[in-house]
């Protein structure tokens, strides 16, 4: 198999608590089997949310097929184009940022109004 960047994407069924539904995600998230989780988010409103895998082996290949502790969810699985690893990700970030609107990840970083939801503010050095 070549190494790829999936996105999933999942809804939680209808009745399921945002509690539930986010820590069901970070189950998800966090099985190593799966592959290198890159980047995930959960949804506002609507409860399920979605997630990058870096997958590199067939066995992580196949449990993109087993939705595990999202078994019951609505979940589509799409390979990426551009995104072949967790670096080609983060570099499509950069592109599309710098491209299309004309700004770097760094700008946007410094003009970053301090506000405590924002929990990357918080890191402690």
């Amino acid at each position: 198999m070549n190494a790829r960047c999936f996105l999933i994407y999942a809804l939680a069924p209808g009745g399921t608590t945002a509690r539930d539904a986010n820590d069901r995600l970070n189950d998800y998230v966090a099985d190593r089997r799966r592959g290198l989780a890159v980047w995930h988010d959960h949804f506002v409103g609507v409860h399920g949310g979605t997630v990058v895998l870096d997958v590199r082996s067939d066995e992580e290949q196949a449990l993109l097929d087993d939705p595990g502790p999202l078994i019951g969810w609505q979940v589509s699985v799409h390979p990426l184009t551009f995104s072949l690893s967790a670096v080609g990700f983060a570099a499509q970030t950069s592109f599309t940022l710098e491209r299309y609107r004309g700004v770097s990840l760094d700008e946007l970083t410094a003009a970053e109004p301090a506000d405590p939801r924002f929990w990357w503010q918080r890191r402690t050095a």
